[in-house]
């Protein structure tokens, strides 16, 4: 029945990132790990390494970028979907366009964030930081 697994959920909570850029990849995780210290954090930089994760150490949030190597989120949130209902799986990405986000929520994302609101986010839960935002978003305005 797996019971081992889910023992061990309640102790420590899974999230895995899914995302081909080093910077933000390596933001996030320090991010998310700041503010959620006892989450275990998986990485993977595409569709392929992501549902390897899933099946191995099934985590409770997925954050993926839309545009990825070989299929892009909206794919990979179908097949995570399909296969993990209960999974939340977050869309992070630089093409806030109302179609996008359409796309996004067709194929069953729970939630879809701009890297520039989520860097402006951050901004503001994380007022003492330790890393420069601006170098991560050069768009993003001072």
């Amino acid at each position: 029945m797996g019971g081992g697994e889910r023992s061990t959920k309640m102790d420590m909570r899974r999230i895995l990132i899914v995302e081909d850029n080093v910077f933000f990849l390596q933001f996030l995780r320090k991010t998310l790990s700041s503010r959620l210290p006892s989450t275990h954090i998986l990485e993977a930089v595409n569709g392929e390494e992501a549902l390897q994760k899933i099946k191995m150490f099934p985590p409770d949030a997925v954050f993926t970028d839309l545009r990825l190597p070989g299929e892009n989120g909206l794919e990979l949130t179908k097949k995570i979907k399909a296969q993990y209902p209960n999974i939340v799986v977050v869309i992070i990405t630089n093409y806030d366009l109302p179609e996008y986000r359409e796309a996004a929520y067709r194929s069953k994302a729970d939630h879809f964030l701009s890297k520039d609101s989520f860097l402006k986010i951050i901004h503001s839960i994380l007022p003492n930081r330790n890393m420069d935002l601006d170098d991560l978003n050069p768009k993003d305005p001072p």
